[in-house]
């Protein structure tokens, strides 16, 4: 039975090309995960604070290394898109932003991301952010990026609205963390939405 719309983006739109380095034109380079990013990963997440509002714990380096191989192989799958946000000039790992749980038959991706404990406060995120949704709506021409959050989660909050991100609802508890069930901020950026 035939659809009777076209796909908002064809399947390769990603895989087709190798994964760029976005830049987010102040300071932070968002490139592709390499293998000797492990350390750094496992440190980041020994942060609690990190434990808080993410599902997963790196034991050891080997599972950082791990990781990363399936964010590598994602872009091929064109399921998620993982970048490692870096300093620049230093190459130093400052967090992750990703488009998660890809459909480019409708043109839908969810947005993600984390910062290690000493770059947060310095609007890592929402540059990183910014960037990422730009090239993800302007250059590429998905439809629909959505954001989740904790509703408890103020600073990612911040980084939503920073970032053109209209807060759409709230999915009263929809996200399971180490400490009970949260309700979830649902936010929402649509091409042609300006931040």
């Amino acid at each position: 039975m035939p659809f009777l719309t076209t796909d908002v983006l064809p399947a390769g739109t990603l895989a087709d090309h190798p994964q760029p380095v976005l830049a987010t034109g102040d300071g932070l380079s968002l490139r592709p995960w390499r293998a000797a990013d492990a350390p750094a990963v496992h440190r980041a997440f020994q942060d609690p604070a990190l434990h808080r509002w993410h599902l997963r714990a790196a034991d050891s380096e080997d599972e950082a290394g791990h990781w990363i191989d399936e964010w590598r192989l994602a872009w091929a799958g064109e399921r998620d898109a993982q970048w490692a946000v870096v300093d620049e000039d230093t190459d130093r790992l400052l967090g992750r932003v990703a488009l998660r749980e890809i459909v480019l038959a409708e043109g839908l991706a969810e947005v993600a991301y984390w910062t290690v404990a000493d770059a947060r406060g310095q609007g890592v995120a929402a540059r990183a952010t910014a960037a990422l949704a730009g090239w993800a709506l302007d250059a590429i021409g998905f439809h629909r990026l959505e954001l989740t959050h904790a509703t408890a989660n103020e600073a990612s909050c911040r980084v939503a609205v920073k970032t053109g991100f209209t807060l759409e609802g709230t999915k009263r508890s929809a996200g399971l963390h180490r400490d009970g069930w949260h309700d979830m901020h649902l936010h929402a950026r649509v091409r042609g939405d300006r931040p």
